[in-house]
């Protein structure tokens, strides 16, 4: 993805549902490779949000219940996690 000058910044992909589940059960499929910044967008009501902190807790809760973690979430998960958790 580039910025607005054209500068790259990173990756990006979209998902036209806007269903946190959906989201995570992607996740957990390795669908997305290597996350580091999770936003969600409306341009229609024209407004954005940084929901990381939101979708690596469930998985932290999820990965604490026992699901498996794929290797591409094993970075999203150690730089979202709180340092009374390490």
């Amino acid at each position: 993805m580039l910025d607005a000058s054209g500068i790259w910044v990173g990756r990006c992909w979209c998902d036209d549902e806007d269903d946190y589940k959906t989201l995570i059960r992607d996740l957990l499929d390795g669908r997305y490779s290597d996350p580091a910044r999770i936003v969600c967008f409306n341009t229609t009501e024209g407004w954005s949000r940084v929901v990381t902190m939101d979708i690596a807790g469930e998985l932290q809760r999820r990965w604490a219940e026992g699901e498996a973690m794929p290797a591409s979430l094993q970075h999203l998960l150690e730089m979202t996690i709180s340092p009374q958790k390490r």
